[in-house]
């Protein structure tokens, strides 16, 4: 295979998994016209259209789903040959890609980066953060990090960091319009502040749990955001009450700013875990991740 050949198959598959030549541009460090130079190129060398492309999209032609098909497997072999060959140095090298959630990669993978990339120069780590869910083998990444009830049951999965809780929360002046909620079904007569899931564009049913009995809560009110620090900043203008990780909301409960509503029924939870498929020959960046985070916390893995 010649060097320009890989070029133009890597520059494929980045284009299909990023549904965009701007956003596969950026991350192989070309620009898009350059990108679209090399597709063209592969198209014209193998006599048939790989991508559909329109003004606002580009997905894979008949053609491309099944080149694709056959591609992923040859790419992922290419990879394992080369970590397998990179293993042989004294320090594990390579690209290691992790997909996040937003706050996963802020608060539990953002304080591993610079002691990590320390003990390991020469490893590369690609950090991607999103809230929806996707298929990190499909998508060419070494491993994912959700909360743990969010992870497929055929996944390794490690966990990261400590317990999380959620906090229902509220402004002393909205409390004081509206009164104190003394159970979720309270919630039914309160201003509440939606989140959407950025998967299936639904809106989250609040989780809460009293004495092991768990309860959902399907609430309404004023304000729908799929960010929550834009919840976090309208609950503390008592637009009204917010469900939210405590980490995002200590400094306003702390100052007195927002109150904690409904503790009772807010217990602590496994946080957030790393995971990855099973994998005979796993890539030294990976195992040395892994390494890293068991020596940190004293775990392992768990299946």
């Amino acid at each position: 295979m010649r060097g320009s050949d890989h070029a133009e198959l890597r520059a494929f598959v980045a284009v299909v998994e990023h549904g965009s030549f701007a956003r596969a541009a950026a991350h192989l460090g070309l620009s898009p016209s350059a990108l679209s130079q090399t597709i063209r190129a592969l198209e014209e060398r193998l006599g048939v259209r790989l991508l559909n492309r329109t003004t606002r999209s580009v997905a894979p032609s008949q053609a491309g789903e099944r080149f694709l098909a056959r591609l992923r497997p040859a790419l992922s072999d290419l990879d394992a040959a080369v970590a397998d060959v990179r293993s042989l140095r004294d320090s594990p090298a390579g690209l290691l890609r992790i997909n996040a959630t937003r706050i996963a990669a802020i608060h539990v993978i953002g304080p591993l980066i610079g002691p990590f990339l320390d003990a390991y120069p020469d490893i590369t780590l690609d950090l991607v953060s999103e809230d929806r869910l996707i298929d990190i083998v499909a998508n060419r990444f070494d491993a994912g990090v959700r909360l743990g009830e969010m992870v497929e049951k055929d996944m390794i999965a490690v966990r990261l960091g400590g317990e999380l809780r959620l906090m229902a929360v509220a402004a002393p002046a909205y409390l004081a319009r509206h009164g104190m909620p003394a159970t979720p079904h309270d919630l039914a007569r309160h201003r509440c502040i939606n989140f959407r899931w950025p998967t299936d564009l639904s809106l989250y049913h609040w989780e809460f749990e009293r004495e092991g009995r768990p309860l959902e809560a399907a609430v309404e009110g004023p304000l729908i955001v799929n960010e929550p620090e834009v919840a976090c900043l309208a609950a503390l203008a008592g637009v009204g009450i917010a469900y939210l990780f405590e980490h995002q909301v200590r400094a306003g409960l702390d100052s007195g700013r927002l109150v904690h509503v409904l503790a009772d029924w807010s217990p602590p939870f496994s946080g957030f875990h790393l995971y990855y498929p099973s994998r005979r020959q796993m890539a030294p960046p990976l195992r040395a991740f892994l390494d890293f985070v068991a020596g940190r916390q004293g775990k392992g893995p768990k299946n």
